[in-house]
Protein backbone atom coordinates (compact mmCIF):
# COMPACT_ATOMS: atom_id res chain seq x y z
CA UNK A 1 0.00 0.00 0.00
CA UNK A 2 1.48 3.53 -1.03
CA UNK A 3 2.03 6.06 1.50
CA UNK A 4 -0.26 9.26 1.35
CA UNK A 5 2.63 11.15 0.14
CA UNK A 6 3.49 8.77 -2.72
CA UNK A 7 -0.13 10.23 -3.96
CA UNK A 8 0.67 12.98 -5.62
CA UNK A 9 3.47 14.89 -7.39
CA UNK A 10 4.35 18.31 -6.51
CA UNK A 11 4.70 20.64 -9.05
CA UNK A 12 6.05 23.69 -7.81
CA UNK A 13 8.90 24.40 -4.81
CA UNK A 14 6.85 27.50 -3.84
CA UNK A 15 5.46 26.94 -0.82
CA UNK A 16 5.21 30.82 0.91
CA UNK A 17 1.39 31.38 -0.52
CA UNK A 18 0.52 33.48 2.66
CA UNK A 19 -1.88 31.18 4.39
CA UNK A 20 -4.18 30.78 1.66
CA UNK A 21 -7.64 29.87 1.54
CA UNK A 22 -8.45 26.22 0.26
CA UNK A 23 -11.56 25.30 -2.42
CA UNK A 24 -12.60 22.26 -3.48
CA UNK A 25 -15.18 20.80 -5.41
CA UNK A 26 -15.36 17.64 -7.27
CA UNK A 27 -17.24 15.88 -9.58
CA UNK A 28 -18.99 12.75 -9.73
CA UNK A 29 -21.55 12.79 -6.56
CA UNK A 30 -22.72 16.17 -5.24
CA UNK A 31 -23.24 18.54 -7.67
CA UNK A 32 -27.04 19.29 -8.83
CA UNK A 33 -27.14 21.41 -12.12
CA UNK A 34 -23.63 21.13 -12.77
CA UNK A 35 -23.38 23.73 -10.35
CA UNK A 36 -19.35 23.03 -8.78
CA UNK A 37 -18.34 22.21 -11.86
CA UNK A 38 -19.70 25.43 -13.54
CA UNK A 39 -18.09 27.59 -10.25
CA UNK A 40 -14.75 25.62 -11.01
CA UNK A 41 -14.68 26.07 -14.65
CA UNK A 42 -15.35 29.95 -14.27
CA UNK A 43 -12.63 30.45 -11.60
CA UNK A 44 -10.03 28.37 -14.09
CA UNK A 45 -11.07 29.92 -17.01
CA UNK A 46 -11.00 33.60 -15.27
CA UNK A 47 -8.18 33.68 -13.25
CA UNK A 48 -4.30 33.18 -13.42
CA UNK A 49 -3.58 29.65 -12.88
CA UNK A 50 -1.30 27.19 -11.99
CA UNK A 51 -0.75 23.47 -11.21
CA UNK A 52 1.01 22.94 -7.77
CA UNK A 53 0.22 19.50 -7.06
CA UNK A 54 -1.13 16.47 -9.18
CA UNK A 55 -2.69 13.14 -8.20
CA UNK A 56 -1.87 9.79 -9.37
CA UNK A 57 -5.46 9.25 -10.61
CA UNK A 58 -4.70 5.70 -11.86
CA UNK A 59 -4.64 4.60 -8.30
CA UNK A 60 -8.02 6.22 -7.39
CA UNK A 61 -10.71 6.20 -10.66
CA UNK A 62 -12.45 3.20 -11.49
CA UNK A 63 -12.08 3.42 -15.44
CA UNK A 64 -14.78 0.67 -15.92
CA UNK A 65 -17.35 2.47 -13.55
CA UNK A 66 -16.94 5.80 -15.04
CA UNK A 67 -15.07 5.37 -19.07
CA UNK A 68 -13.65 8.37 -20.01
CA UNK A 69 -15.39 9.82 -23.32
CA UNK A 70 -13.65 9.29 -26.57
CA UNK A 71 -13.75 11.05 -29.79
CA UNK A 72 -13.85 8.85 -33.04
CA UNK A 73 -13.40 10.96 -36.61
CA UNK A 74 -14.18 8.53 -39.59
CA UNK A 75 -11.55 6.65 -39.36
CA UNK A 76 -9.42 7.43 -36.15
CA UNK A 77 -9.29 8.07 -32.39
CA UNK A 78 -8.88 12.16 -32.15
CA UNK A 79 -8.82 12.48 -28.25
CA UNK A 80 -10.05 11.31 -25.06
CA UNK A 81 -10.98 13.11 -22.04
CA UNK A 82 -8.72 11.27 -19.54
CA UNK A 83 -9.55 12.22 -15.91
CA UNK A 84 -7.71 14.41 -13.05
CA UNK A 85 -7.30 15.15 -9.50
CA UNK A 86 -5.50 18.50 -9.21
CA UNK A 87 -4.40 20.88 -6.74
CA UNK A 88 -4.01 24.27 -8.68
CA UNK A 89 -2.92 27.80 -7.47
CA UNK A 90 -4.79 31.00 -8.42
CA UNK A 91 -5.55 34.96 -8.08
CA UNK A 92 -8.05 36.47 -7.03
CA UNK A 93 -8.86 39.97 -8.83
CA UNK A 94 -6.59 41.62 -6.32
CA UNK A 95 -3.65 39.13 -6.68
CA UNK A 96 -4.62 37.00 -3.19
CA UNK A 97 -3.40 33.87 -4.41
CA UNK A 98 -5.48 30.65 -3.16
CA UNK A 99 -5.43 27.00 -4.02
CA UNK A 100 -8.44 24.89 -5.54
CA UNK A 101 -8.83 20.70 -5.55
CA UNK A 102 -10.13 20.03 -8.40
CA UNK A 103 -11.35 17.47 -10.49
CA UNK A 104 -12.81 13.71 -10.61
CA UNK A 105 -14.17 12.26 -6.78
CA UNK A 106 -11.80 9.09 -6.43
CA UNK A 107 -13.72 5.87 -6.08
CA UNK A 108 -11.00 4.09 -4.33
CA UNK A 109 -8.24 4.86 -1.65
CA UNK A 110 -10.46 7.66 0.19
CA UNK A 111 -8.36 7.67 3.71
CA UNK A 112 -5.08 7.83 1.57
CA UNK A 113 -6.41 10.82 -0.05
CA UNK A 114 -7.36 12.38 3.08
CA UNK A 115 -4.06 12.06 4.80
CA UNK A 116 -2.50 13.59 1.80
CA UNK A 117 -4.83 16.39 1.18
CA UNK A 118 -4.10 16.94 5.04
CA UNK A 119 -0.23 16.77 4.10
CA UNK A 120 -1.04 19.58 1.60
CA UNK A 121 -2.87 21.67 3.84
CA UNK A 122 -0.14 21.36 6.23
CA UNK A 123 2.19 22.02 3.44
CA UNK A 124 1.15 25.09 2.04
CA UNK A 125 -0.23 26.36 5.18
CA UNK A 126 -3.68 26.73 4.38
CA UNK A 127 -5.68 28.81 6.88
CA UNK A 128 -9.29 27.48 5.83
CA UNK A 129 -10.72 25.30 3.79
CA UNK A 130 -14.36 26.09 1.85
CA UNK A 131 -15.95 23.08 -0.38
CA UNK A 132 -18.48 23.65 -2.78
CA UNK A 133 -21.32 21.46 -4.17
CA UNK A 134 -25.16 21.31 -4.72
CA UNK A 135 -28.30 19.12 -4.22
CA UNK A 136 -31.48 18.98 -5.49
CA UNK A 137 -34.12 20.91 -3.68
CA UNK A 138 -38.02 21.77 -3.61
CA UNK A 139 -37.59 24.71 -4.76
CA UNK A 140 -39.41 26.66 -7.01
CA UNK A 141 -36.36 28.61 -9.86
CA UNK A 142 -38.40 31.57 -9.66
CA UNK A 143 -36.89 32.32 -5.82
CA UNK A 144 -33.35 32.57 -4.61
CA UNK A 145 -31.32 29.53 -4.67
CA UNK A 146 -30.60 28.78 -1.11
CA UNK A 147 -27.76 27.69 0.67
CA UNK A 148 -27.27 25.30 3.18
CA UNK A 149 -23.45 25.65 5.21
CA UNK A 150 -21.44 23.66 7.20
CA UNK A 151 -18.24 24.03 9.00
CA UNK A 152 -16.23 22.29 11.68
CA UNK A 153 -16.65 25.29 13.69
CA UNK A 154 -20.58 26.88 14.74
CA UNK A 155 -18.69 30.63 14.74
CA UNK A 156 -17.45 30.31 10.98
CA UNK A 157 -21.25 29.87 9.68
CA UNK A 158 -23.18 31.83 13.00
CA UNK A 159 -24.61 34.47 10.45
CA UNK A 160 -26.61 31.56 8.49
CA UNK A 161 -29.41 29.44 9.60
CA UNK A 162 -29.91 25.81 8.92
CA UNK A 163 -32.65 24.59 6.77
CA UNK A 164 -33.26 20.87 8.07
CA UNK A 165 -31.89 18.80 10.96
CA UNK A 166 -30.67 15.39 11.31
CA UNK A 167 -29.74 13.93 7.92
CA UNK A 168 -28.48 10.38 6.94
CA UNK A 169 -26.31 10.39 3.88
CA UNK A 170 -24.22 8.13 1.55
CA UNK A 171 -20.53 9.23 1.82
CA UNK A 172 -18.49 11.60 0.33
CA UNK A 173 -15.25 12.55 -0.18
CA UNK A 174 -15.30 16.27 0.44
CA UNK A 175 -17.68 15.60 3.71
CA UNK A 176 -14.99 12.73 4.43
CA UNK A 177 -12.36 15.77 3.93
CA UNK A 178 -14.42 18.14 6.05
CA UNK A 179 -15.06 15.90 9.12
CA UNK A 180 -11.03 14.97 9.24
CA UNK A 181 -9.77 18.48 8.66
CA UNK A 182 -12.07 19.31 11.49
CA UNK A 183 -10.88 16.87 14.18
CA UNK A 184 -7.39 17.79 12.97
CA UNK A 185 -7.59 20.98 14.41
CA UNK A 186 -8.49 22.63 11.09
CA UNK A 187 -10.68 25.35 9.76
CA UNK A 188 -13.06 24.16 7.26
CA UNK A 189 -16.47 24.84 5.99
CA UNK A 190 -18.67 24.31 2.91
CA UNK A 191 -21.88 25.11 0.88
CA UNK A 192 -24.32 23.46 -0.83
CA UNK A 193 -26.97 24.95 -2.90
CA UNK A 194 -30.23 23.90 -3.22
CA UNK A 195 -30.73 23.30 -7.01
CA UNK A 196 -34.71 23.01 -8.26
CA UNK A 197 -34.90 19.47 -8.21
CA UNK A 198 -36.59 19.50 -12.07
CA UNK A 199 -33.59 21.45 -13.30
CA UNK A 200 -31.13 19.23 -11.26
CA UNK A 201 -29.96 17.37 -14.69
CA UNK A 202 -29.48 20.53 -16.17
CA UNK A 203 -26.67 23.29 -15.81
CA UNK A 204 -27.95 25.86 -13.51
CA UNK A 205 -25.20 28.27 -13.47
CA UNK A 206 -27.58 30.34 -11.11
CA UNK A 207 -26.74 28.18 -8.31
CA UNK A 208 -23.03 28.35 -9.21
CA UNK A 209 -23.63 32.08 -8.80
CA UNK A 210 -24.72 31.49 -5.32
CA UNK A 211 -21.80 29.03 -4.71
CA UNK A 212 -19.19 31.25 -5.57
CA UNK A 213 -20.78 34.51 -3.87
CA UNK A 214 -20.75 32.45 -0.49
CA UNK A 215 -17.23 32.15 -0.99
CA UNK A 216 -16.31 35.16 -1.82
CA UNK A 217 -18.65 36.45 1.56
CA UNK A 218 -16.90 33.51 3.24
CA UNK A 219 -13.09 34.20 2.44
CA UNK A 220 -12.60 37.66 1.55
CA UNK A 221 -11.32 36.74 -1.75
CA UNK A 222 -12.64 38.75 -5.50
CA UNK A 223 -13.75 36.54 -7.60
CA UNK A 224 -15.01 36.95 -11.26
CA UNK A 225 -18.67 37.04 -11.70
CA UNK A 226 -19.75 38.77 -14.33
CA UNK A 227 -19.48 36.17 -17.17
CA UNK A 228 -21.35 33.16 -14.80
CA UNK A 229 -24.47 36.06 -13.46
CA UNK A 230 -25.14 37.09 -17.52
CA UNK A 231 -25.07 32.83 -18.16
CA UNK A 232 -27.61 32.67 -15.33
CA UNK A 233 -29.71 35.65 -16.35
CA UNK A 234 -30.07 34.03 -19.69
CA UNK A 235 -30.48 30.23 -18.43
CA UNK A 236 -33.52 31.77 -15.86
CA UNK A 237 -35.14 33.36 -19.00
CA UNK A 238 -35.06 29.98 -21.08
CA UNK A 239 -36.21 27.99 -18.11
CA UNK A 240 -39.17 30.70 -17.77
CA UNK A 241 -39.79 30.61 -21.46
CA UNK A 242 -40.01 26.90 -21.81
CA UNK A 243 -42.19 26.21 -18.65
CA UNK A 244 -44.52 28.63 -19.63
CA UNK A 245 -45.00 27.04 -23.05
CA UNK A 246 -46.63 24.08 -21.00
CA UNK A 247 -49.64 24.75 -18.73
CA UNK A 248 -48.84 21.85 -16.41
CA UNK A 249 -45.57 23.30 -16.20
CA UNK A 250 -46.67 26.18 -15.36
CA UNK A 251 -49.19 24.88 -12.77
CA UNK A 252 -46.68 22.78 -10.86
CA UNK A 253 -44.42 25.37 -10.54
CA UNK A 254 -46.94 27.72 -9.09
CA UNK A 255 -48.07 24.63 -6.56
CA UNK A 256 -44.33 24.66 -5.75
CA UNK A 257 -44.05 28.23 -5.17
CA UNK A 258 -46.99 28.46 -3.09
CA UNK A 259 -45.85 25.34 -0.92
CA UNK A 260 -42.08 27.04 -0.59
CA UNK A 261 -43.39 30.15 0.69
CA UNK A 262 -45.56 28.95 2.93
CA UNK A 263 -42.31 26.99 4.70
CA UNK A 264 -40.04 30.23 4.55
CA UNK A 265 -42.58 32.07 6.06
CA UNK A 266 -42.84 29.76 8.65
CA UNK A 267 -39.78 29.14 9.06
CA UNK A 268 -39.09 32.60 9.41
CA UNK A 269 -41.52 32.89 11.98
CA UNK A 270 -39.92 30.30 14.15
CA UNK A 271 -36.27 31.62 14.35
CA UNK A 272 -37.52 35.09 15.07
CA UNK A 273 -39.03 33.48 18.68
CA UNK A 274 -36.27 33.27 20.94
CA UNK A 275 -35.64 29.37 21.43
CA UNK A 276 -37.86 28.65 18.75
CA UNK A 277 -37.75 25.28 16.73
CA UNK A 278 -37.17 25.09 13.08
CA UNK A 279 -39.31 23.25 11.09
CA UNK A 280 -38.82 19.45 10.34
CA UNK A 281 -38.62 20.16 6.67
CA UNK A 282 -39.60 16.40 6.45
CA UNK A 283 -40.38 16.75 2.43
CA UNK A 284 -37.04 18.51 2.35
CA UNK A 285 -35.50 16.19 3.88
CA UNK A 286 -37.11 13.01 2.02
CA UNK A 287 -36.18 14.79 -1.30
CA UNK A 288 -32.87 15.26 -0.99
CA UNK A 289 -32.27 11.59 0.75
CA UNK A 290 -33.84 10.45 -2.07
CA UNK A 291 -31.46 12.01 -4.39
CA UNK A 292 -28.63 11.06 -2.53
CA UNK A 293 -29.56 7.27 -2.44
CA UNK A 294 -30.47 7.40 -6.33
CA UNK A 295 -26.64 8.88 -6.54
CA UNK A 296 -25.09 6.42 -3.99
CA UNK A 297 -26.65 3.25 -5.63
CA UNK A 298 -25.68 4.55 -9.07
CA UNK A 299 -21.97 5.06 -7.88
CA UNK A 300 -21.76 7.76 -10.59
CA UNK A 301 -23.46 11.28 -11.23
CA UNK A 302 -25.24 11.30 -14.56
CA UNK A 303 -26.08 15.35 -14.03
Amino acid sequence: MRNPEELFRLETDDFDLGEPVLLHSMAGFLDAGGAGRLAVEQLTSSLPRSIVAQFDIDDLYDYRARRPRMTFLSDHYASVDLPQLLLSELRDLEGTRFLLLHGAEPDFGWQRVVDATHLLVNKFGVRLTVGMHAIPWPAPHTRPVGLTAHATDPALVADRTSWVGALEVPGHLAGLLELTLGRAGHDAMGFAAHVPHYLAAGEHPRAALALLEAVSSATGLVLPLDALRESADRTDIETGAAIASSPENLEAVHALETQYDAFVSQRTSLLSDDGGELPSGDEIAEQVEQFLAEMDARGRDDL
